[in-house]
């Protein structure tokens, strides 16, 4: 597929998601395609995963399962893709909705604006119910700046993996692309853990995920300075400071880019020393304000992720308009 009929699926795709979402009586009946993804990484996970293998060849056992994961994912999209097409422009419809299901700008916007009405409806612990859906920390362990900052955290960071990364590989390899990118997303997400279980099969999902997330964080960044920009109530001049003084100084080679836009438009701090189960995690702040985040700050923070996804579909349009030209 060319970038001449890509990137126009692309804004089809990202409007189908941000009007309709997935529903969920889809879910209910089918499950989604990353639960389907899931599944498969499961299946080879326990088929070549072996504790009694050496760490080399464990390895090695790790990249093959994310080629072959690579592979079905590529070539069941790469054939929905060229059914849709065989149907003449009229395909760019059915083949946006396929592609709408691994975006998730609604799903996201949904899930962190409800950590926000757990705090005001219920306290403290509502709030801590409604992040422990979203966030792998232990809610027990949070109070109410502490649920706050991590909702915003995890906004950030979704903005990146969840939208913009989806968007920047649909883009540039139609239905394939997206594919692949979920496909490996969701691989790190369930294997790529430094756990003795995953530190070597794991490896290769864990370097790829950081390698292809690496341009649409930097993205993201941008997309939160400019959407700042456009709005009086928080700091765009703070967002670009917070990224060139923090994003790498955080242990991940790509989040640290959204969070610290996220951090420095709000006029917060993000990140810092965490807790996931009973390990505390030590990594730097992002950004130099207050932490003591509120319900308020979660709702400043989506009106920011909604602008930055107008910016986002707008440069889609743009570019969709450019290669037609």
């Amino acid at each position: 597929m060319t970038l001449s009929a890509s990137l126009p699926l692309l804004v089809l795709a990202l409007l189908i998601e941000a009007a309709f979402g997935y529903p969920q009586r889809f879910y209910a009946a089918i499950g989604h395609p990353v639960t389907w993804i899931g599944r498969l990484i499961g299946a080879l996970d326990r088929a070549l995963n072996r504790e009694a293998a050496s760490f080399a060849l464990r390895k090695t056992m790790g990249v093959l399962a994310l080629a072959l994961l690579l592979a079905v994912a590529i070539a069941v999209s790469a054939l929905l893709q060229r059914l849709c097409l065989s149907f003449g422009p009229l395909g760019l419809v059915p083949l946006a909705l396929l592609a709408s299901t691994l975006i998730a700008q609604r799903s996201l916007h949904e899930h962190v604006a409800r950590v926000a009405e757990g705090l005001e409806q219920a306290g403290l612990e509502g709030g801590r119910k409604a992040v422990a859906m979203i966030v792998g920390r232990n809610p027990r362990t949070l109070d109410e700046a502490g649920v706050s900052r991590a909702a915003i955290e995890s906004l950030a960071e979704n903005f990146s993996d969840g939208i913009v990364a989806p968007a920047f590989w649909l883009g540039l390899g139609g239905l394939p692309g997206i594919a692949a990118y979920k496909a490996i997303n969701t691989a790190d997400s369930m294997i790529g853990h430094r756990t003795p279980r995953h530190l070597a099969f794991g490896w290769a999902s864990a370097r790829l995920d950081d390698l292809v997330n690496l341009p649409a964080s930097r993205l993201t960044a941008l997309l939160l300075v400019a959407a700042a920009a456009l709005d009086r109530n928080v700091d765009a001049g703070g967002a670009w400071r917070a990224i060139r003084r923090d994003a790498g100084k955080h242990r991940s080679p790509n989040a640290g880019w959204p969070e610290a836009a996220m951090a420095g438009a709000l006029g917060l701090r993000l990140a810092g020393p965490r807790i996931y189960g009973e390990t505390r995690v030590e990594d730097h702040w992002m950004g130099d304000g207050r932490a003591e985040a509120k319900a308020g700050d979660i709702r400043r923070a989506l009106a920011l992720y909604r602008r930055a996804c107008g910016l986002l579909w707008a440069l889609a349009a743009l570019l969709a308009m450019v290669t037609l030209i």
